[in-house]
């Protein structure tokens, strides 16, 4: 039986942590507002997933070095833009023989790194113990235990399997792989995709152009994720495709969501307004963008989403944009 922590009381990490314990883990829990560790020692984080009740392996604390004490697994839920303070805050605490696990689905601004690139640069983790898990899985569909399957990728084959085991639930399924760079490149990279998606949907478009979207989008992934050195199966399965519908259909995905309210003509700021968060495409367009442009990978969609994130172009001047592209054949 593993012990793990799990930093970060958000939905994901929260979902993800009674997916440990429902799969016989003991879970401690690091959280930086006492409201919400109270909450969770109660039973129930209200916060993120209201009415949803907690398995009782699960505990919560304030303190990083009671979470990790004893830890074999240490999962890391944090906003990826905020991972490389967060890890030189409590970093240390991290249990040298623990995997980590990443949880996170963004690229580094400034840097272009990976999360797992950020985890072994900021924490001083041996990239054989970090472990990424990604796949179509949101995070209220979990915690209400819908079944569904997720990808547990490491270089260690061995650090896969132990997280793979140690959340292997009766309604969750895990598949191993050591394609982490392909791993995490669809995880970051359906983010933006799904903005796109959901701009057409704000716009009133239909199921063709939402395919189109997600097909092509596909396609722009794929590119950039092989031209980094990752494997073309992991893009066609959970973590790439299988992510990237989950979250460019879905209700429930921020990112599909936040999409919706720009292509109905709201600015990224009035969207924030309403939302009370910035969707992680919005945080990572500009550092995808910038990875891809470093690599010479053409990425159409993900440029047209960042120029509106961040030049304050329309949703209709993107789909232009799109649309006038010179023709091609549809090879990649």
């Amino acid at each position: 039986m593993s012990t793990a922590a799990v930093f970060g009381t958000g939905s994901w990490g929260t979902a993800f942590a009674a997916v440990m314990a429902d799969a016989g883990t003991d879970v401690r829990m690091w959280g930086r507002r006492p409201e919400v560790v109270d909450a969770i020692n109660a039973g129930c984080n209200d916060e993120y997933l209201p009415e949803l009740p907690l398995p009782q392996r699960i505990s919560a604390t304030s303190d990083p070095e009671e979470a990790a004490a004893g830890a074999d697994i240490v999962v890391l839920a944090v906003p990826s833009q905020t991972l490389r303070d967060n890890l030189g805050s409590w970093g240390s605490v991290i249990p040298t023989d623990a995997a980590v696990v990443s949880l996170m689905k963004g690229v580094e601004l400034g840097t272009t790194k990976r999360m797992s690139e950020v985890i072994a640069d900021a924490g001083g983790v041996d990239p054989a113990r970090i472990v990424v898990v990604s796949g179509p899985n949101l995070a209220r569909e979990i915690a209400v235990k819908q079944p569904a399957a997720s990808t547990v990728a490491a270089a260690d084959e061995a650090a896969a399997q132990h997280v793979a085991d140690a959340c292997a639930a009766a309604y969750f399924r895990p598949y191993t792989s050591t394609d982490v760079v392909g791993t995490e490149i669809a995880g970051a990279t359906k983010n933006v995709i799904a903005l796109a998606v959901g701009m057409a949907e704000g716009l009133g478009m239909g199921d063709n152009s939402k395919a189109s979207i997600i097909t092509r989008g596909l396609a722009e992934t794929t590119r950039l994720g092989m031209a980094l050195g990752g494997s073309p199966v992991t893009f066609a399965g959970l973590a790439g495709v299988g992510d990237l519908i989950a979250t460019c259909m879905s209700p429930l995905s921020r990112n599909h969501s936040f999409g919706v309210r720009l292509g109905q003509g709201m600015t990224v700021d009035e969207v924030v307004a309403v939302t009370k968060q910035t969707a992680e495409g919005v945080k990572s367009c500009t550092s995808i963008l910038d990875l891809a442009r470093h690599h010479g990978v053409d990425v159409p969609i993900i440029e047209q989403v960042n120029a509106m994130i961040t030049e304050g172009k329309s949703a209709q001047d993107v789909v232009g944009a799109l649309l006038s592209r010179p023709r091609k054949a549809e090879t990649g």
